[in-house]
């Protein structure tokens, strides 16, 4: 029997919802890489233009949402990962990207839906910074279908990832609460990253430095304030999600330090050096902390931790520092040298998490080969 979320669905459903999204995450890097200046095999030459809404929308968003659904145990909330699975999947299947348009804006609208009735339910902090996460994925996804321009669109969809991955941590810092005045200051923060992004759907410049200073902010505030401090000096796994966490900090505030100065307008190296700074040093240093605890909570199985773990982590930040500072000294060849490094460490970032899953599983099973 597979397990199964009261009133939700079991592995038969999660697991193929989690598939669709690692489509969009080979289709993503595969792009990424042509983008870069790799002759990449790919089933459309034109999904390099589209490298960004599979990243943002077709993987993250599907696994956001697949985690969302996870948690809230209805059915319904399902629709949400289905949605962006297949946005993701449809920017490959079909000549115009209206379709895949449509599937995410709609996935983005169910999220926030979603996301606004937990808030309604349990009233903090950080299930509204939650919900203005999901909402800024809907609000970016909707102006891409009007017809905004990826620069304009694109920092929403930062805000997206970075409230929600401060909304998660703030939800921990119950550990280490902040005070009153710590708390006004995150709201002021999270507050700045969203007129960040709206004011740059008029003015990208304003709107990009305006958002670039928040996150600064914001990478001093969960540097102060997160228990990550703390767990990063301890063995074993609560020492290895709490490295990851710093290490993303450091990388955040460096994109919010690019995209606050001068240089980094929309596709050219310095925009590269900031979002990748964000998107991979940030997000990806957090996809690769709650790994061993976001994998065991869709698909009910057990990764356990293992030294391993560092291999992809140390590849990362390598790729990250390599990628950056060749955007930054505008050195092409070391930027496309980080590229390639990004998707290794994402590989084996993925090779890594699958070997643990096949020990996790044998680790079960063997008392009851004992037996």
């Amino acid at each position: 029997m597979t397990a199964t979320a009261p009133g939700g669905f079991g592995l038969a459903v999660r697991l193929p919802l989690l598939v669709l999204g690692f489509a969009s995450l080979v289709l993503g890097v595969g792009s990424g890489l042509a983008r870069a200046g790799f002759g990449v095999p790919l089933p459309d030459p034109g999904l390099p233009a589209w490298h960004g809404a599979l990243m943002v929308g077709g993987f993250f968003g599907t696994v956001i949402s697949l985690e969302r659904a996870v948690a809230l145990g209805t059915r319904s909330a399902y629709a949400a990962p289905l949605l962006a699975g297949a946005g993701g999947l449809a920017l490959n299947a079909v000549a115009t990207p209206a379709p895949a348009q449509w599937l995410l804006a709609a996935a983005g609208v169910l999220l926030a839906i979603e996301s606004s009735a937990i808030c309604a339910r349990q009233r903090a902090l950080f299930t509204f910074t939650l919900a203005l996460g999901a909402a800024s994925w809907a609000i970016g996804n909707a102006a891409w279908l009007a017809g905004a321009s990826f620069g304009a669109v694109a920092p929403w969809w930062i805000a997206f990832l970075v409230l929600t991955i401060a909304g998660e941590r703030l939800e921990l810092t119950r550990l280490l609460p902040p005070s009153p005045a710590r708390e006004r200051l995150f709201a002021g923060i999270v507050v700045g990253v969203l007129a960040g992004a709206a004011l740059a759907l008029l003015d990208g410049e304003g709107g990009r430095r305006i958002l670039g200073i928040a996150l600064l902010a914001l990478a001093a505030w969960l540097g102060v304030q997160d228990i990550a401090r703390r767990t990063a000096r301890e063995p074993g796994l609560t020492g290895y999600i709490g490295r990851c966490l710093l290490a993303g900090y450091v990388w955040l505030a460096i994109g919010g330090a690019l995209l606050a100065g001068p240089g980094a307008t929309y596709g050219g190296f310095g925009w590269d050096a900031a979002v990748h700074a964000i998107l991979l040093g940030f997000v990806f240093s957090m996809v690769f902390g709650h790994a061993p605890l976001i994998v065991p909570a869709i698909a009910r199985t057990n990764v356990p931790y293992h030294w391993s773990f560092y291999v992809p982590l140390v590849l990362l930040h390598l790729s990250i520092a390599v990628r950056v500072s060749g955007d930054v000294a505008g050195l092409v060849l070391f930027s496309m040298s980080g590229a390639v490094l990004n998707a290794i460490a994402i590989v084996v970032f993925v090779a890594s998490t699958l070997t643990a899953v096949v020990r996790g599983r044998r680790a079960a099973g063997e008392p009851r080969a004992q037996a």
